[in-house]
């Protein structure tokens, strides 16, 4: 059975940093691009960041460049969401989820991803 898990939200202060994790069990973890997406209040999911299989290729939504990383690490079945200089319009539930990719692919597309998690929520205070 396959899961993912996210952890490391909560409650944050403007300008500070959160590392979000997720873990995946009952997949073969290297073999699929993994991505993070949000969803604020009374918004739509968002794409947020994307990562190839191999963690060779990276992919981030405009709006966060430069400010959110995503990583992973196959050896431990981990995809991590680094968030700096966080403000309150980061305020949302992050999801992770898994796409059975191949090579560098990667996904803004939420509709190819097949596994996700639950969620954690994040909230941002001014």
């Amino acid at each position: 059975q396959v899961q993912l898990v996210e952890s490391g939200g909560g409650l944050a202060q403007a300008g500070g940093s959160l590392r979000l994790s997720c873990a995946a069990s009952g997949l073969t973890f290297s073999t699929y691009a993994m991505g993070w997406f949000r969803q604020a209040p009374g918004k739509e999911r968002e794409f947020v960041a994307a990562i190839s299989r191999d963690g060779g290729s990276s992919y981030y939504a405009n709006s966060v460049k430069r400010r959110i990383f995503i990583s992973r690490a196959n050896a431990n079945n981990t995809v991590y969401l680094q968030i700096n200089n966080l403000a309150p319009e980061d305020t949302a539930v992050y999801y992770c989820a898994a796409y059975r990719a191949l090579g560098h692919i990667t996904s803004r597309n939420q509709w190819d991803y097949s596994c996700w998690g639950p969620g954690t929520q994040v909230t941002v205070s001014s």
